[in-house]
């Protein structure tokens, strides 16, 4: 398109009509027009006869419409002057005509053989000069500018034509007929002959024009970047693909995010969980793999999937079946036994029952750990044991935050996924070992799991989004309880496992320990049989101890003796007995000593209870010349040392009663000593056999060897009863003590003994030390007292 500003013309009162269709011509402007009809051409041919080539060029209604009339034609046209006609194939002709000026069509006065209407000038109501229509030529300058430069269709001399034009009339016209406006908006244009208004008109669609290519400028550059980007990770993603086929990497068909998409479906997430991964999904879809953000995104939504939502077992409620299975894994422990039959009771009348925090607390070796494993076989749900002990890190329990480098979930929420079940039998063994430091305390994030309240909405800082815990069964294990912080034990049922008798120990070695160590080692029964004599001298001589563990480490040393002599073909098969032992386990590392010990005056044997079992505890007391000063070694304890001083107290309180010479209180210095003296000691259970060894030191009455006593003293001779009698009666069973000295408040705990336990046994329940003085002081004096 050419770009001229117009010469002022006479206007002829009549002209040939040129119609238009779909178009407008504005003054200053010159178009290309195709003719081919016939009157058009007969105008055409009629114009050129004219010495100014004029023409009038009208705008149709209606394109359609193939010979027009007047009520087809706008009324408002422009005047045009004809410069080239240009012949082409057919019977058409290209003809380039110049917009003059603006024309009003009065009326039609010839129909054929072409349109000839009668014309008459419109007049513009504004001057160039005036300051408001510099203002807007200006405005509409710069903006013309700026749709030139956004437009791929305007040639870019065009800019520099609107620079240069003076005329504000030619500049509106010129702008109007290359902006994007239907017909009727641009008849309105060419009307308007009041050129302030017309500019203003102009230079508002003008704005909006440059605002919608300044829009789609920018729509095609970001389309245009992320398609090149797009374009390159295809080509990028086809190539890991060609290798990962080549490599035998690559299995199945699709994209990861529809892997992804796919197993969600089959997760059946709660619904906040579901639209977290759904986000999270969206994300990693839109993230290059390569960078190190899709790697942290991938682990958090595979983390997500992988958790059992879902997923669980049907609990096995058949009380015969756990009884039997509970009796085949494990000997005695009825107690226990007792309360996991009756939470399966309960279970079975009421399904949706939340799970109670099982603590089973006992010496190391009884079978706690064992047990979890046979109430999910009794239950037929899965098992996990994850071991707490020295773990003082709290996001051990409840995961690391996602900001941190090389995060995970807490060992809550991984256990439960490698359970794979929803209500898997959860066992938290060693919980009395959890340690605290500035890491944080493990044993406050184990509130909220071990919480039925709670635990429906737990919370692990790593998935961030709540996960149900109320189905799984939790077991905890501890050998104490006073380790275990006070909050966490008050969520927990605490069931005592207590050490086994000799009897027990003997009966497990024969229904499970004999058994599984003959096939660990390669043995079958007939190459090796054990008799009860050689199984209780392994208990009695070899162990001593509240579990099992060393008993089975003792037969398993027997069975490699026999595997060797066996695999050297000296012997087919060997029968272990008490005589032959020997050979096997070499000499027996207990004997009793308590004859020995206790033989000398100020000797006394008491009971102690350690968090691996009970054991006896010899007190020995010497006095030598001084000024009545007391020591007391043997690591003990400050309760324990306290436990001395009231018992020495007492002692001289009631020295005419014992028959001691006062005055040994003031020339001699006494001296209590506990053996075994790198092994820490403390409590106040002692009390009774401090006192008992210093009244036999003072009066040289020996103490009988076959006795042994507890109690708590007080400065008025009282006793007060202790804990660990069941732990205490069995060590003392197991040293050959026959007589055994408790407080009276202590006879309740009896009833909870075996009876195989308590045979042989005699007990004396004492509420004053006078009493237990009488039992344990022998007449006669001991040498070289």
């Amino acid at each position: 398109m050419e770009f001229r500003t117009n010469s002022i013309v006479d206007v002829p009162s009549q002209l040939t009509i040129l119609p238009l269709r779909n178009a407008v011509m504005f003054p200053n402007t010159i178009i290309p027009l195709t003719v081919g009809r016939k009157r058009t051409l007969k105008a055409i041919e009629l114009s050129l006869q004219q010495d100014n080539n004029l023409i009038g060029v009208f705008a149709q209604k209606v394109g359609a419409i193939e010979d027009p009339m007047e009520k087809d034609l706008y009324d408002v046209g422009t005047l045009g002057r004809i410069l080239k006609v240009i012949d082409m194939p057919g019977e058409t002709k290209t003809v380039m005509v110049q917009g003059v000026s603006r024309i009003h069509m009065e009326q039609l006065v010839e129909t054929e053989p072409a349109l000839l209407a009668q014309i008459s000038p419109m007049d513009e109501e504004a001057i160039e000069e005036d300051p408001h229509v510099q203002a807007l030529m200006h405005s509409l300058k710069e903006m013309a500018q700026k749709a030139v430069e956004l437009s791929d269709n305007l040639p870019t001399e065009a800019a520099q034509f609107i620079q240069d034009m003076e005329s504000a009339s030619g500049l509106s016209d010129l702008v109007a007929s290359n902006l994007n406006l239907p017909i009727d908006k641009k008849i309105e244009l060419l009307m308007d002959t009041d050129l302030r208004s017309r500019l203003r008109t102009v230079l508002e669609v003008l704005h909006k024009e440059v605002a919608m290519l300044e829009m789609s400028k920018k729509i095609q550059s970001d389309i245009k970047k992320e398609m090149d980007r797009g374009q390159r990770e295809f080509y990028l993603r086809k190539q890991m693909e060609a290798i990962q086929k080549e490599l035998g990497e690559l299995s199945g068909e699709g994209s990861e995010a529809d892997e992804l998409r796919k197993k969600l479906e089959e997760a059946k997430m709660p619904e906040e969980a579901e639209k977290v991964t759904l986000k999270e999904l969206d994300r990693l879809s839109k993230i290059n793999q390569q960078s190190a953000e899709y790697g942290v995104i991938r682990t958090y939504v595979d983390w997500l999937l992988d958790v059992p939502w879902s997923v669980r077992t049907d609990d096995i409620l058949d009380i015969q079946r756990a009884e039997q299975i509970l009796n085949e894994d494990h000997y005695n422990l009825e107690k226990v036994k007792k309360r996991i039959l009756e939470y399966l009771a309960v279970r079975k009348l009421k399904k949706d029952m939340k799970g109670p925090i099982l603590c089973l607390v006992g010496p190391p070796g009884v079978g706690k750990t064992s047990l979890g494993k046979s109430v999910a076989r009794a239950l037929g749900r899965k098992f996990h044991r994850v071991s707490l002990g020295g773990i003082r890190d709290e996001a051990e329990i409840r995961g690391h935050r996602r900001t941190y480098v090389g995060a995970l979930p807490g060992r809550i929420i991984q256990g439960v996924k490698r359970a794979g079940t929803h209500n898997p039998v959860f066992m938290l063994d060693e919980i009395d070992k959890l340690g605290s430091d500035w890491r944080g305390d493990p044993s406050s994030a184990l509130l909220e799991v071990l919480d039925p309240e709670q635990n429906f909405m737990f919370s692990d800082h790593y998935l961030e989004v709540p996960f149900d815990l109320s189905e799984v069964l939790f077991i905890a294990t501890a050998n104490i309880t006073d380790t275990i912080p006070g909050p966490l034990r008050d969520r927990m049922e605490i069931i005592e496992i207590p050490g086994y008798t000799q009897e027990d120990k003997l009966h497990i070695a024969k229904g499970f320990i004999v058994g599984q160590q003959i096939s660990n080692h390669g043995l079958s029964p007939e190459q090796i049989s054990f008799d009860d004599d050689a199984l209780r001298k392994i208990i009695d001589d070899y162990t001593r101890e509240a579990g099992v563990r060393n008993l089975q480490r003792e037969v398993a040393s027997v069975c490699r003796g026999v595997a060797k002599q066996i695999a050297s073909d000296e012997s087919k098969s060997l029968a272990i007995t008490a005589d032959n032992l020997r050979t096997y386990l070499g000499s027996e590392k207990f004997y009793s000593e308590i004859a020995e010990r206790t033989a000398k005056c100020g000797v006394a044997t008491g009971l102690a209870w350690t968090p691996v079992g009970g054991d006896i505890l010899f007190i020995e007391a010497t006095m030598m010349k001084g000024t009545g000063k007391l020591t007391l070694t043997g690591k003990l304890g400050d309760v324990m040392k306290e436990s001395a001083q009231a018992a020495l107290s007492y002692v001289r309180s009631q020295a005419v009663n014992f028959g001691i010479d006062e005055s040994l209180f003031s020339e001699r210095d006494l001296h209590v000593h506990v053996p075994a003296g790198a092994i820490p000691k403390d409590g106040p259970s002692a009390g009774v056999t401090l006192l008992t060894a210093l009244v036999s030191l003072f009066t040289g009455r020996i103490v009988d060897h076959e006795t042994a006593m507890t109690g708590e003293i007080t400065l008025r001779g009282s006793v007060l009863p202790v804990g660990g009698i069941k732990e205490k009666i069995l060590a003392a069973k197991r040293a050959g003590i026959h007589s055994i000295v408790l407080p009276d408040k202590n006879k309740k705990d009896i009833e909870d003994i075996p009876a195989e336990a308590r045979a042989d046994l005699t007990f004396h329940y004492i509420n004053q030390i006078d009493q237990a003085l009488e039992h344990a002081l022998s007449k006669e004096r001991g040498k070289g007292c």
